[in-house]
């Protein structure tokens, strides 16, 4: 057990709390709590282990999670990988919390996973209820990774749609037909970052496709900034990008949601290619339709440097072109007209006559 004193908190520094991460890491500890105060981050609690760790789980996570006050959990598991034991991390983040304090801690969310090592954690789970982060919860999650989610009703129309056109025979009235895109089930930690993002609670999102389990997953979150987008483009591999886009037009501050579909050309090959491509229009669907999230500005892009801040405020906002039409000479008369006269007959030049 740890030498937390109950109600009290251990008021650690920034290098204090690193430090406390790398004893951590070594496997001593069983959970930790660490929370914002004073703008800076400081374990609130930790616990030594006592049995397994899924014995261990709901007698030591509950406990610490508060019914208004957002925290982070950090908690052990028993398995281990090449850098040592797996770690889960956990964001509770209370429905009934204030906005503010549910925002400083989404905004930190990275911070704390980098600090403590992110090849460490093997998984993340968000909470707004304690159900959402029991032991259930957790093997809920589990499952839901194992298999594709179940398909909404939408997906179950387009499937139906798709079984109709296979059986539907090829013939010239059939051959115009267009070809539905594919409606790949969407992770449920990738819908989680959706809804995150639509509450303004992260900046960021990188999907990708698992095609061998037909799934539609979520790569991250980091936070990032415009100038650091090109390097959220992976130059060998298709993505999907959400990217919260904040900044000024004709006075006024706003935040655009802007899809980008990035494909670096044939480093992919034809099967990835046609399935991003297949894809990209019922995952939008979805994002717009069904989660609600309003995406100002649809991109694709072959790689990464082409995402500059002027690019993207151009896409966003593009110029309105005033196109004038030219000054049109009038037309002379109907038929063929004569030759134009060289010589001037008398008298023609006092009276004008044509040259």
């Amino acid at each position: 057990m740890s030498a937390y004193t109950p109600g009290g908190e251990v008021q650690l520094t920034t290098r204090e709390l690193k430090d406390f991460f790398a004893k951590a890491r070594n496997g001593s500890i069983r959970v930790m709590k660490v929370i914002i105060r004073d703008e800076q981050l400081v374990l609130g609690m930790y616990k030594e282990p006592s049995q397994a760790w899924d014995r261990d789980y709901d007698n030591f996570i509950l406990p610490l999670l508060e019914d208004l006050q957002p925290c982070y959990i950090l908690y052990r598991l028993d398995s281990q990988n090449a850098q040592g034991y797996e770690w889960l991390f956990i964001s509770w983040s209370p429905d009934y919390s204030p906005v503010r304090q549910k925002m400083l801690y989404a905004a930190t969310r990275a911070t704390v996973k980098k600090e403590f090592g992110g090849g460490h954690i093997k998984d993340e789970l968000f909470g707004t209820l304690k159900e959402d982060v029991s032991l259930g919860g957790y093997q809920k999650h589990i499952q839901s990774r194992l298999g594709p989610a179940p398909l909404t009703a939408a997906e179950e129309e387009l499937k139906q749609i798709k079984i109709n056109e296979v059986k539907t025979e090829i013939s010239v009235q059939s051959k115009h037909q267009t070809m539905q895109g594919i409606a790949f089930p969407i992770q449920e930690s990738a819908i989680t970052a959706i809804l995150l993002l639509k509450e303004r609670k992260i900046n960021y999102i990188q999907l990708k496709l698992d095609i061998e389990k037909e799934t539609i997953n979520l790569v991250h979150t980091d936070v990032t900034d415009i100038l650091d987008l090109p390097k959220r483009i992976p130059n060998n591999a298709a993505r999907y990008h959400f990217f919260l886009y904040k900044h000024s037009h004709e006075g006024d501050y706003l935040e655009s949601v802007v899809f980008i579909y990035s494909m670096p050309g044939y480093k992919c090959g034809i099967k990835d290619r046609m399935l991003y491509s297949s894809c990209k229009g019922p995952l939008l669907d979805v994002v717009e339709q069904q989660l609600q999230l309003k995406v100002v500005k649809k991109i694709e892009i072959d790689n990464g440097e082409e995402l500059t801040p002027d690019f993207l405020y151009e896409e966003v906002h593009p110029k309105q072109h005033a196109f004038k039409q030219a000054f049109a000479k009038p037309k002379g008369p109907a038929g063929k007209r004569g030759q134009k006269r060289i010589i001037k007959a008398t008298g023609e030049a006092e009276n004008g006559g044509d040259f």
